[in-house]
């Protein structure tokens, strides 16, 4: 968004059994994970996730934050986790081998070579896991209120940095938010730099994939719910956004572009985050998890 525009070495490896049914910023682009032939079928989570290919992605998580959650969460299956032989010990690696072992998900270990021909992103911390992709959930659920609380919901328009999609996230699931908006076509889905980034962050975050955003933003306006794009030219500041304890969908644009002229023309109201420094921008990460929090801050009791 411009201004004024926008210990020891590890636990030895459990034997463990195979189951048997066992506003952004001006920044530039940059995973794309691939599942083992024949891995062994591990975890079916509560509510288990759908065995068949979906848009979300996530079929690959990597760092061990986000191994940790992934087995933590329980929301879909596990085939198995690969760790690298002479990983540097850790308490949270000990975590993972231990979740392994109780949900009797097969860990191996595997060479350095073999291992960093899999990792697909720059800093796996020596643990990946292979598992069923990310669940679709429909455009119309995220619209439900959960639990009592009013949707509060992220789309994002055209974000092709998978780093910053995963640091988004992670700032997007601590502030509250109850699902996720992607599109399709021309935008970065969940890879494993996306998960590395994002922490476990998409293990408890819904996900609907839509044909076309202005479309999808149109509908959630048919639905109640208020739409706020994030833009440098907004004429409202991101301080002064008014009744944002209903039901609201935050809109960022791509990186280098903003939101594109479509999709601003489905907002009901465009905010701006007020820049006071030297530099024209904001990372778009940075600037979502402002307004997040913003949304957040005017949810939470006094």
């Amino acid at each position: 968004m411009s201004k004024p525009r926008k210990g020891g070495r590890p636990k030895a490896l459990p034997k463990a059994p195979t189951r048997r049914s066992a506003t952004p910023g001006r920044v530039p682009p940059g995973s794309r994970g691939r599942a083992a032939p024949g891995a062994p079928r591990g975890k079916v989570g509560a509510g288990g996730a759908s065995r068949r290919r979906s848009g979300v992605g996530g079929d690959q998580v990597e760092g061990r934050h986000a191994v940790r959650e992934l087995l933590l969460a329980g929301r879909r299956r596990v085939r198995e986790i690969w760790v690298l032989a002479d990983a540097e010990p850790s308490p949270v690696l000990d975590d993972i081998l231990e979740l392994a072992r109780n949900e009797r998900v097969t860990v191996r270990e595997v060479a350095r070579g073999r291992f960093f021909a899999e990792a697909r992103c720059e800093a796996p911390q020596g643990v990946l896991a292979k598992a069923d992709p990310l669940p679709e959930t429909p455009l119309e659920e995220l619209t439900r209120a959960r639990g009592g609380t009013p949707p509060f919901l992220l789309a994002v328009d055209g974000v092709t940095d998978p780093g910053n999609l995963g640091a988004l996230l992670r700032s997007a699931e601590c502030a509250g938010v109850t699902g996720v908006v992607l599109p399709r076509h021309r935008a970065v889905h969940v890879t494993p730099t996306v998960t590395k980034a994002a922490a476990g962050a998409v293990e408890h975050l819904p996900f609907a994939v839509v044909g076309g955003l202005p479309s999808a933003l149109l509908e959630l306006r048919e639905a109640g719910v208020w739409v706020v794009g994030l833009d440098a030219d907004g004429p409202t500041l991101l301080w002064d956004l008014p009744a944002a304890d209903g039901p609201i969908c935050l809109v960022l644009g791509a990186e280098g572009t903003g939101l594109s002229r479509l999709v601003r023309q489905r907002c009901d109201e465009v905010v701006r985050i007020p820049l006071h420094g030297a530099l024209p921008s904001l990372n778009v990460s940075v600037a979502g998890a402002l307004a997040c929090f913003e949304v957040t801050r005017a949810r939470t009791p006094r």
